[in-house]
């Protein structure tokens, strides 16, 4: 994630912040500019904003809806739509007169808008549901009925279920610790379903389902039978020699989403370093494996060796710091040739230079 600074008085600013601790200016999201701006009002115009550092001829802008719930910082252009892009991906939200809810879905929204910019980075294409009804991307935040039912966090056809107790960070570990599994988080899920969403955009309807089969298997497999299979037998013993992921085992298409996961958690997180300086140098040892200086931009195309040799030391690094504070690791995973391998198929997959 980038760093921002006040355009007025140079405060370091993050992604979520909405006004300026130091001088007070009220701040929003430009996506087209990939900008946080500090802004004053227009003259005359309620609601109507511009960038501090635009000439007074510059477009105005208003806040998307959903900022009336503190639940964005997006600005749209004025007279446009009422909902920023993020936004307009939302098919259906909690009940907000729920107790609770609001504060889930604000936790939700930060999430994924964190994933929109991401994509937006990568400059992937997004389809609302508006403009492609059948396959467009869109989100449903869905709490459990109450007949006692579970709603199920998936992807169908474009369209991403969110269980809305995800949000809720006691109950969210309790389900890690009671699957086994090594990480989950709420940005995790939004970034492993759309990994499914560009499955199908990408791979599917993008010619390259051979070159996919050769690497991750042929996803013709019984879906339902395969996650079956892993949750009574669970993963094979030696999944960490081919997979980033134990539940990456039970499927070719759950390979690639949690492998599509990883990959945007690389990138976002090397953003972040690169923002910050990060460098890794450490004295013990001269090994080239253990340094690294995150000085390029993870977004930008090439290949994808620079990605995976700044990564590792970078985890080493944090997962040592983690533990120093008594925390388990910021990045619990091995990553072995076979993973990084399929890494560097989603990464050459988004970038447009995979084999034709």
């Amino acid at each position: 994630m980038k760093l921002f600074a006040c355009q007025s008085c140079n405060q370091v600013l993050f992604f979520e912040n909405t006004a300026c601790e130091r001088c007070g200016h009220t701040l929003g999201y430009l996506p087209a500019e990939n900008d946080l701006s500090a802004l004053e009002q227009v003259a005359g115009e309620d609601g109507t904003w511009r960038p501090l550092s635009t000439a007074a001829t510059a477009p105005s802008y208003r806040f998307c809806a959903n900022a009336a719930q503190n639940a964005c910082n997006w600005l749209v252009p004025a007279g446009g739509d009422a909902y920023c892009l993020a936004c307009q991906l939302n098919r259906t939200i909690p009940d907000l007169s729920e107790d609770r809810h609001l504060d889930q879905w604000r936790k939700l929204e930060t999430a994924k808008h964190r994933l929109v910019y991401t994509l937006m980075r990568l400059n992937l294409p997004i389809a609302t549901r508006q403009e492609d009804p059948e396959g467009g991307l869109a989100f449903d935040f869905l709490g459990d009925p109450p007949d006692g039912g579970k709603v199920l966090t998936g992807h169908q056809d474009g369209l991403i279920t969110i269980a809305l107790r995800e949000a809720d960070d006691a109950q969210r570990e309790a389900m890690r610790v009671e699957m086994g599994e090594q990480y989950r988080t709420l940005l995790g899920h939004f970034r492993h379903e759309v990994g499914h969403y560009y499955w199908n955009v990408l791979v599917r309807d993008g010619g390259h389902l051979d070159g996919f089969r050769a690497l991750f298997g042929d996803e013709r497999a019984d879906y339902q039978a395969a996650l079956q299979h892993h949750y009574q037998v669970g993963a094979p013993p030696n999944w960490q020699d081919n997979f980033v992921s134990d539940y990456a085992t039970a499927h070719p298409w759950e390979d690639f989403a949690e492998t599509w996961a990883h990959y945007l958690h690389i990138v976002s997180t090397l953003e972040t370093a690169r923002a910050y300086g990060l460098s890794v140098d450490i004295h013990v040892s001269d090994d080239p494996a253990m340094q690294t200086e995150v000085a390029f931009n993870p977004y930008a195309p090439g290949g994808f060796e620079p990605i995976a040799q700044a990564w590792l030391p970078l985890t080493y690094a944090i997962n040592s710091l983690n533990r120093s504070m008594g925390q388990i690791d910021f990045y619990p995973f091995v990553l072995a040739p076979p993973a990084l391998e399929k890494l560097a198929y989603v990464h050459n997959l988004i970038h447009g230079t995979l084999p034709a």
